[in-house]
């Protein structure tokens, strides 16, 4: 359905960023925010002032719609009209499976490195170590002084 066969009292009833979807759908080309916010504003009536006044929040309506991309230069389309940038780094790519089964060992051993054995004869090393430890009180002290 084009939007001059839809009744203003229905676009009335949509909010900004659906009207705004039909108009980058049926013009088939991207457009500067302002461009497309006064189309949204003639389709439904808005005077001017009020175009003015909700820019701002037409603007933040566009950025949270997952529908609309802003491009480089400033205009604004669809999203499913601009493919993503996926980047592949070939060096990911030539891992085999032996290579994933090595690191994930690697990992393993890497986790048992890690870990705190506690052995029951280190107790015995630790009190021989406190011996020939010596409690000196503050009165003591003043004295050797």
């Amino acid at each position: 359905m084009k939007l001059k066969d839809i009744p203003v009292e229905e676009l009335e009833n949509m909010s900004y960023d659906d009207i705004a979807f039909l108009i980058l759908t049926e013009k088939k080309k991207k457009m500067k925010i302002i461009d497309l916010f006064e189309e949204v504003g003639k389709l439904i009536h808005l005077p001017q002032a009020m175009i003015e006044e909700k820019i701002g929040d037409f603007f933040e309506m566009l950025t949270t719609d997952k529908r609309f991309i802003m491009l480089d230069n400033g205009t604004w389309d669809l999203k499913e009209r601009h493919a993503q940038d996926i980047v592949i780094d070939e060096e990911d790519e030539d891992i085999s499976t032996e290579d994933m089964e090595d690191l994930e060992e690697m990992d393993e051993e890497e986790e048992d490195d890690d870990e705190i054995f506690y052995d029951e004869d280190d107790d015995d090393d630790h009190d021989d170590d406190l011996k020939d430890l010596v409690v000196i009180s503050e009165e003591d002290e003043e004295d050797s002084m």
